[in-house]
């Protein structure tokens, strides 16, 4: 599996990104979990969530694709600052790029503590292993 080294995963199935300088990272699903789905169909993230604060492991969201519906979960807590509206209509694109084009949230990390303890890409690696 693909798992970029900079950055960091959840147990969830989540990635986020390496923060900024201002704490914003971006938020999506991983290379396994898009492959593991399938053919995502709809993604379902309102916009009312915009300015609020989330904390780790709540549903931001959901993603359903040809034959299951499943929930998206923060990987830290943190202010959702902008929504991927790109994929809203065009849902697939998280198949073709799950890593760049296919980021699902950005957010302003409120504990840095929580994003220290996601698993680093060969932790996260033998995570997956373990599971199948």
């Amino acid at each position: 599996m693909n798992n970029p080294n900079n950055l960091r995963y959840s147990k969830n199935h989540e990635w986020i990104g390496r923060p900024n300088e201002k704490n914003q990272a971006y938020v999506g699903i991983t290379h396994f979990a898009q492959n593991e789905l399938g053919d995502i169909v709809y993604l379902d993230v309102e916009n009312s969530i915009i300015g609020k604060t989330i904390k780790v492991e709540n549903s931001f969201g959901t993603i359903e694709a040809v034959k299951t519906v499943s929930d998206l979960f923060m990987p830290v807590s943190g202010c959702i600052l902008k929504i991927n509206n790109k994929l809203l209509s065009k849902p697939e694109l998280i198949n073709k790029s799950f890593y760049n084009e296919g980021w699902i949230i950005q957010i302003k990390i409120i504990e840095f503590k929580e994003y220290d303890k996601l698993m680093s890409s060969k932790e996260y690696q033998k995570f997956i292993q373990k599971s199948n």
